[in-house]
């Protein structure tokens, strides 16, 4: 699996790659803004992007509008949105439509790093929120991570 991250906080940034390094998966480029994830992701190729909801230079959802993009651009390309915020909005524009591929995470409650690490994988692999849910009940608000079904 090859792993573009975006993320503006150069010590997550850092501690993600070592993390996917550790557990052998190819991180193909970290990147500190949108503007830089749009350019790896259309040179690298990736098969999953790791964001951040707000970025450079405006810190608001420049994140999420180019995971938003990129999910137009490659409807298969799987991607999982971290963030420290918890806004709905947010969350409803990635959640709404198709959600093969697609996980939403709170930085700060994800409290397990295999657990971290698996829901990855299954992203990854195409896992999902059930169509026949809500976003809101494929979010397990315990855990911070989007439910899937594979």
């Amino acid at each position: 699996m090859r792993v573009v991250i975006a993320e503006d906080s150069v010590l997550l940034r850092e501690g993600l790659a070592r993390l996917l390094d550790y557990a052998d998966i190819e991180v193909a480029a970290t990147v500190g803004n949108a503007t830089e994830l749009l350019a790896a992701v259309e040179t690298q190729q990736p098969d999953l992007v790791i964001v951040d909801v707000r970025m450079p230079p405006d810190y608001t959802d420049e994140g999420i509008r180019a995971a938003l993009e990129l999910r137009r651009r490659d409807p298969g390309l799987a991607v999982i949105v971290l963030s420290q915020y918890v806004e709905e909005r947010y969350a409803v524009d990635l959640l709404t439509g198709e959600t093969d591929g697609v996980a939403y995470l709170l930085k700060d409650r994800v409290a397990r790093v295999d657990e971290f690490l698996r829901t990855l994988r299954n992203v990854a692999d195409g896992g999902r929120c059930s169509t026949r849910r809500s976003w809101r009940s494929c979010w397990r608000a315990g855990a911070g991570v989007t439910r899937w079904n594979s």
